[in-house]
C-alpha cells in the first residue's frame, strides 16, 4: 500500500518544521519569540580548528576503495561548529539536543568549541545543551534573570 505525502512508516503524518532540523528546535524557536528574546538560528558558525596540511605520511581508508589510500600532503578540512540558538548581543547560546546517538561527534565538538570560547579574550556567553521543551523554557527563564541581574547592578 502507497503512503501519503508527508507520512512515515507507521502512517501518521509529519509535522512541518519549516527551515528547523527538529520538532526540538522548532519548539525552542517559539519559546525564545515568545519570550522576548532576540536571537539568530544557526546564524553563525565558528571555526574550531582551521584547515591543515599533516606533512607526515598519512594512509587512510576511504568508501571508495578496499585499501588504503595514501593521503600524504591533502588537505585535511576545518573543524566547524553552528549553534542552534545564539544571541543577537551573543550572550547566551542555546544548543538544542533531543538523543545524542553514540558514536555522534557532538560531544567532542562541543567541547572543542567550550575549550574555544575559553581561549578568547572576550566576555564568555552562558551556554546551554538542552535536550527538550521543558529544559529550553528553564534555560530562558536563567537568561532572563541574568539579564534582570546585569540591569540592577
Amino acid at each position: 500500500m502507497a503512503r501519503k505525502k508527508g507520512q512515515n512508516r507507521s502512517g501518521s503524518r509529519k509535522k512541518p518544521l519549516g527551515k528547523y532540523k527538529s520538532g526540538l528546535e522548532a519548539d525552542a524557536a517559539k519559546l525564545l519569540r515568545s519570550s522576548g528574546l532576540d536571537f539568530d538560528y544557526e546564524g553563525v558558525e565558528f571555526e574550531l580548528m582551521p584547515a591543515f596540511r599533516y606533512d607526515g605520511e598519512y594512509h587512510k581508508f576511504t568508501p571508495k576503495s578496499k585499501t588504503l589510500v595514501n593521503r600524504t600532503g591533502k588537505k585535511q578540512f576545518s573543524i566547524n561548529y553552528t549553534p542552534d540558538f545564539v544571541a543577537k548581543d551573543g550572550s547566551w547560546i542555546i544548543e538544542t539536543k533531543g538523543y545524542v546517538h553514540q558514536r555522534h561527534d557532538f560531544p567532542m565538538r562541543w567541547k572543542l568549541f567550550m575549550n574555544f570560547l575559553q581561549s578568547k579574550e572576550e566576555d564568555k556567553p552562558m551556554l546551554f545543551i538542552c535536550r527538550n521543551k521543558s529544559q529550553v523554557a528553564e534555560a530562558i527563564e536563567i537568561i532572563k534573570n541574568n539579564d534582570k541581574s546585569k540591569q540592577s547592578s
